[in-house]
């Protein structure tokens, strides 16, 4: 069900938050002008359409197009790091107004320089906001700005957004907790599209670059409805949003991601390494992999041997990008959820433990492809 329209016409004709719905199973004349007596434009219209399965039945029970400039124009977004801070200002390019808020207080200026709102709390922001969007390190860091003193649950079971999504890389049972929490507080005011605050867990995958060219890839869990209606606003800062299911999956998914995405990273750099051993150029075995069975993001996209691609971390010393320790985190997070469902991971472990033997030996900063060059020893291409 991906969305097929992107740009302009998502940030302005079709305004955020966007619900609908389709009166019969099929995709004919009641659709159509169901959508068009909301004001949708014919071309919206039919990419609206066009985007989603016509054997499918969507009722969602909320109004549409009328509440649109009250359902999502106004963002507050909590989490301004390497990720965070590239997702709001496409937030901001988008259209939306955008209000921000973290505890490294040059984080902030950097926006407040820009003309953008700055709020000193979690709470502050959601009293302004529509919809709050969290981008945060870890589990501890999300309960905080969601539970702890000033949060955004701190005013009381009564909200003013109707509507939170959790990007952070978190384990399914906080995102579940969050999203029990958020089922418990009602709206402060009768918004007339929704009766009830909803949360969504879209953690993401792509790192720094796709956060800068907005093209990252949502991960999603929670409620369906609230997944289509927040589905413009993710594609405003990514190429796709996949549904996952209920509360937690998108955060479960996201794991199972990065712990493969880590597994293939050891893979590739130990190969490279190796070949390097045996007197075979790293470039010479990345064209090879490339058009082989070999083939992967870490060898095609991310390529942890420096001097061989321009503008990934290996080609700046490994700074930037996602941090060793970033990655050792969400190993842990996917070895403690395998654990508490009796599954084993032998490979998962092994490399959970590699990474934090890599932020014992200080390169806890460094981008998680430097496991090539400080665990593996490989050397740069000449």
């Amino acid at each position: 069900m991906e969305s097929r329209f992107q740009g302009a016409e998502m940030g302005s004709e079709l305004l955020p938050g966007l619900l609908f719905c389709f009166d019969s199973v099929s995709a004919g004349g009641a659709q159509r002008s169901t959508l068009t007596s909301y004001g949708l434009s014919t071309s919206i219209r039919d990419a609206w359409l066009a985007s989603y399965d016509s054997t499918h039945y969507y009722r969602l029970g909320l109004n549409v197009y009328e509440n649109l400039t009250k359902i999502g124009k106004n963002v507050g977004f909590i989490g301004l790091g390497n990720m965070g801070s590239h997702m709001a200002r496409n937030l901001i390019t988008a259209g939306y107004k955008v209000t921000v808020h973290d505890i490294n207080e040059n984080s902030m200026k950097k926006f407040s320089d820009d003309g953008i709102p700055t709020k000193q709390s979690p709470l502050e922001v959601s009293e302004s906001s529509d919809v709050v969007i969290t981008m945060l390190p870890s589990s501890s860091h999300v309960l905080e700005v969601y539970n702890g003193t000033n949060g955004l649950l701190g005013g009381g079971s009564h909200l003013g957004p109707w509507l939170y999504i959790d990007s952070s890389t978190v384990d399914p049972q906080t995102s579940r907790k969050i999203s029990t929490a958020i089922s418990r507080c009602h709206l402060k005011e009768n918004k007339g599209y929704v009766e009830n605050p909803l949360i969504l867990d879209a953690p993401v995958s792509g790192g720094v670059p796709a956060a800068e060219a907005a093209k990252l890839t949502f991960m999603v869990g929670g409620l369906e409805e609230a997944y289509l209606a927040a589905k413009p606003l993710l594609l405003s800062m990514g190429k796709r949003a996949i549904y996952c299911g209920g509360a937690g999956n998108g955060s479960a998914a996201k794991i199972c991601n990065n712990m493969a995405m880590a597994i293939s990273m050891l893979g590739v750099s130990e190969a490279f390494a190796l070949g390097q051993n045996l007197g075979i150029k790293a470039s010479t075995l990345t064209d090879i992999f490339n058009c082989s069975s070999a083939r992967c993001w870490s060898s095609d996209t991310y390529n942890p041997v420096p001097g061989v691609m321009e503008g990934v971390p290996s080609s700046r010393n490994y700074d930037g990008g996602f941090t060793s320790k970033l990655m050792a985190k969400d190993l842990d997070l996917a070895m403690a959820s395998a654990s508490g469902v009796g599954f084993k991971c032998p490979m998962g472990s092994e490399a959970l433990e590699i990474y934090r033997k890599l932020c014992g030996d200080c390169c806890e900063l460094k981008d998680f492809s430097c496991v090539f060059r400080h665990y593996y020893a490989g050397k740069d291409e000449e």
